[in-house]
């Protein structure tokens, strides 16, 4: 039986996700403020969270980043704000997956299956570390979760990290916005594609720019190619 913890400081919404997910057969704790729900989302039981953005004591975006210092547990956030930049953070700080208030308890269940599935499948596969991916002067070691240009470390968050490796090992493939949101992130973002746009805008400043290098190709109407390419001086 898997362990949710819901850290949630509206008891209305808070006692509805606990009575659903009992109901689904999942064990549940609850939080009504930051600094509690991260001690209970540290616990070596706990197999999701469900992150509240807005809390007391200390907020969701803190106790995401906290947690992810000590803790790979998944981590879907919630909130009432809708803006991509709230998403982009909350996703920078390490958060799997972002839900925005009012959302369908069935939505969510589902993506709830989807990341314990993830992490769980992440977790069988720690053994087989995949070898060093090269592309120019570019490389990625997924063993160590390090990037690299002509030697000098990059430094990257876990999803610019997690979007470069998919990359780079689907080099010369065109990629939808879609397919990147499902592969990367691991559930799909109906109709919030910009995120991938904000990822690769960020990847793009980290890489192409300071190196004077093409990495990304926009193809229009389609999506993304992994193309490294070096430019004219």
């Amino acid at each position: 039986m898997s362990r949710i913890v819901i850290v949630e400081d509206e008891k209305k919404i808070a006692r509805f996700l606990e009575l659903e997910l009992r109901h689904e057969g999942y064990e549940v704790a609850c939080a009504g403020d930051g600094r509690t729900g991260l001690e209970e989302a540290l616990s070596p039981e706990t197999d999701l969270v469900i992150l509240d953005l807005m809390l007391p004591e200390m907020s969701g975006i803190e106790v995401c980043r906290r947690l992810r210092r000590e803790s790979d547990v998944p981590i879907i956030m919630l909130t009432a704000k809708d803006d991509v930049s709230d998403k982009v953070m909350g996703l920078d700080m390490g958060a799997d997956d972002y839900m925005t208030k009012p959302f369908a308890i069935e939505e969510l269940l589902a993506r709830i299956r989807v990341a314990l599935k993830k992490h769980r499948n992440q977790r069988e596969n720690a053994g087989a570390h995949e070898g060093v991916l090269h592309a120019g002067r570019l490389s990625l070691d997924p063993a160590s979760y390090s990037v690299a240009f002509d030697g000098e470390s990059l430094q990257l968050t876990k999803k610019e990290f997690d979007l470069l490796h998919y990359l780079m090992a689907h080099a010369g493939e065109a990629l939808t916005r879609e397919k990147l949101l499902q592969d990367v992130w691991g559930y799909d973002f109906v109709g919030d594609t910009n995120v991938v746009d904000v990822y690769i805008r960020y990847l793009r400043l980290k890489i192409d720019e300071p190196f004077h290098v093409r990495t990304i190709r926009t193809i229009r109407a389609v999506g993304y190619m992994f193309q490294y390419e070096e430019k004219d001086s």
